[in-house]
């Protein structure tokens, strides 16, 4: 992915969601949050992107929230202090069959102040929107959004996040009413297909699961959807809902856990429309930087040089930078 001299810079992106602290079996304690990992690695690759979240004013976790958006060089201008509510909390079990969370409600997140966010917006003049769905449980964040996505004329993306909450199918429809592109994860696409869709399991393959996926386009009118398969990789498919694209999962050569990994991919797809790229080149980096979270505890990387080589690798310095860095990509 070696890039070009005519090369653009990437266009400014804002993010609005949840930020939080996420607390690991063995005590480990990490910041986290969807919106987060993807704004904080879309700052690591050289993205000018402006967060919009809400902490406790002083607690642990906000001094946690507030370290780790520094480390990254991510701006923390966008990031409201509530003095009243904490910062938020997830507990984080590691299963045979993935990660699960247990998310605690009346966090600062669940409070974002929609005037300060519209703002911030006005400010920013993004290219893309990133919102997160999570945050559309509470009524003050989904006004935030709102005010967000109305302030602007920026490519909306929604990474889908379907934790279990109540009326967790209607934030799902309120989400994808306001998205243009889609990101989910295979087992989510089942989910969204069963809700909006059919009643009855689909196949795999074949014509009735092509026309259900036509049918879930047509509803949401949705421009792109993106679709993760963990280790089978991944597909996309247009505003018909037709598969356009696809490709294999990279290797993972030490399997660590996969917290933070569709964050990861979410963040080079952003990052790829936000530079001009063409879908396949974003598609690709996507898959590869996922592969390598992969062999991360958490999200996000300790060391500072792993940010670097996977700028190199995805081709968001210029050639000067790559070459004087001695890093191959």
């Amino acid at each position: 992915m070696t890039p070009t001299r005519q090369q653009k810079a990437p266009q400014p992106v804002l993010v609005i969601g949840e930020a939080l602290v996420d607390e690991f079996p063995d005590g480990t304690r990490v910041a986290g949050g969807a919106p987060f990992n993807q704004a904080r690695w879309l700052a690591a690759l050289g993205v000018p992107v402006r967060f919009v979240t809400r902490i406790g004013q002083s607690d642990a976790g906000a001094a946690c929230v507030m370290t780790s958006a520094r480390r990254c060089g991510l701006g923390t201008d966008g990031i409201q202090r509530d003095p009243l509510r904490p910062t938020g909390r997830v507990l984080v079990s590691l299963g045979n069959t993935g990660p699960s969370y247990t998310i605690e409600p009346g966090s600062a997140w669940d409070f974002i102040d929609a005037a300060d966010a519209r703002q911030q917006a006005l400010q920013q003049a993004p290219a893309v929107v990133v919102f997160g769905s999570l945050a559309m449980r509470s009524p003050a964040s989904s006004e935030a959004i709102n005010a967000v996505l109305g302030a602007s004329a920026a490519l909306r993306f929604v990474d889908l996040n379907l934790r279990e909450t109540p009326e967790l199918q209607t934030l799902a429809a309120q989400a994808l009413k306001l998205a243009d592109w889609v990101k989910v994860n295979d087992e989510e696409l089942d989910r969204l297909l069963a809700w909006f869709v059919c009643d009855g399991p689909l196949p795999p393959e074949g014509p009735v699961r092509r026309e259900a996926l036509t049918e879930l386009a047509a509803r949401f009118s949705v421009q792109r959807w993106i679709v993760t398969c963990g280790e089978r990789g991944w597909f996309a498919l247009n505003s018909e809902g037709r598969r356009d694209a696809a490709g294999l999962a990279p290797a993972v050569p030490r399997l660590v856990d996969t917290v933070g990994a569709g964050d990861a991919f979410s963040a080079v797809v952003v990052a790829g429309f936000a530079a001009h790229w063409p879908l396949a080149r974003s598609l690709k980096g996507a898959a590869q930087l996922a592969a390598a979270v992969c062999g991360l505890r958490g999200a996000l990387p300790d060391d500072a040089a792993f940010f670097d080589h996977w700028r190199c690798q995805l081709g968001l310095v210029s050639p000067a930078a790559r070459a004087a860095s001695g890093l191959i990509g």
